[in-house]
């Protein structure tokens, strides 16, 4: 067994549960496994596998439904669901794609993957309760289209997928948990107590292998980062900023100045 060569197979698979179940599974045996870091690896031309619904719209046709309804709440929690979804997808595509990274960068995903995995199988489970499953409202494909256009550059990779995109959640999860639980879906704050408090370590991983690479590539971080948010088109952050959980995961203060516009 082969990492890489792993993480593109459980990449490929289409089943939403043999997914998460596989990613997990791939980080328990990791240590069993080979690692072959210099490989270029060739993916299929379409790439991530999943199944035929949700079906993906644009996210301005995404519905928004109130929380305080039981099918309003299964909308919510499907989005944040498919949120989980893809980004099992992200971390296993940064394993197979990413060649000549050292070993710890493969170790890193693998544990995203499998740490995702358990999101979507934790929100999936909860949905069945509200008498819905994944698959059952429209959902947008953001994540995956910015993981997309960064397949040829790692250092945009890093910078606008984990610690741009994915890091909003950290700003958007306490005051979806505050809504839930005035819904009274105390069983749906703590599958997102869980949720943040690993997504923190997942930014932080993205903000630590960036700026590794900025500092093997000789770039400056943050001007750098200007640089690739412009290039790649991401998206502009806006407050509120969860500044607690952003310190935590690896932001420092004249990132954080900037994203507040206080520099």
């Amino acid at each position: 067994m082969e990492l890489r060569h792993c993480a593109l197979e459980v990449l490929c698979l289409a089943d939403p549960g043999a997914k998460a179940e596989a990613a997990r599974a791939l980080f328990d045996g990791m240590n069993r496994a080979t690692l072959d870091a210099d490989a270029a690896l060739a993916g299929p031309p379409t790439l991530p596998g999943r199944p035929e619904r949700p079906r993906l719209v644009p996210p301005a046709s995404v519905p928004h439904r109130s929380p305080f309804t039981r099918d309003g709440r299964a909308a919510l929690l499907h989005a944040i669901a498919h949120i989980e979804f893809n980004a099992i997808n992200l971390a296993l595509d940064a394993v197979w794609r990413f060649a000549g990274m050292p070993e710890a960068f493969y170790r890193d995903w693998l544990r995203v993957a499998s740490e995702e995995a358990l999101h979507f199988s934790l929100l999936d489970a909860h949905l069945r309760t509200l008498g819905h499953a994944y698959g059952d409202f429209d959902a947008h494909d953001g994540l995956w289209l910015m993981c997309e256009r960064t397949q040829g550059d790692i250092v945009a990779r890093m910078a606008l997928v984990p610690r741009t995109l994915e890091a909003r959640g950290l700003d958007a999860t306490p005051p979806i948990q505050a809504k839930l639980a005035r819904a009274g879906d105390h069983a749906a704050v703590a599958i997102l107590d869980i949720i943040l408090r690993d997504e923190v370590g997942h930014v932080a991983i993205g903000n630590r292998w960036y700026r590794f690479l900025c500092e093997r590539e000789g770039l400056d971080a943050v001007a750098h980062y200007d640089a690739l948010v412009a290039r790649y088109g991401a998206p502009r952050l806006k407050p509120p900023f969860n500044l607690g959980a952003r310190r935590a995961a690896g932001f420092s203060e004249d990132e954080l100045a900037l994203l507040e516009g206080r520099r």
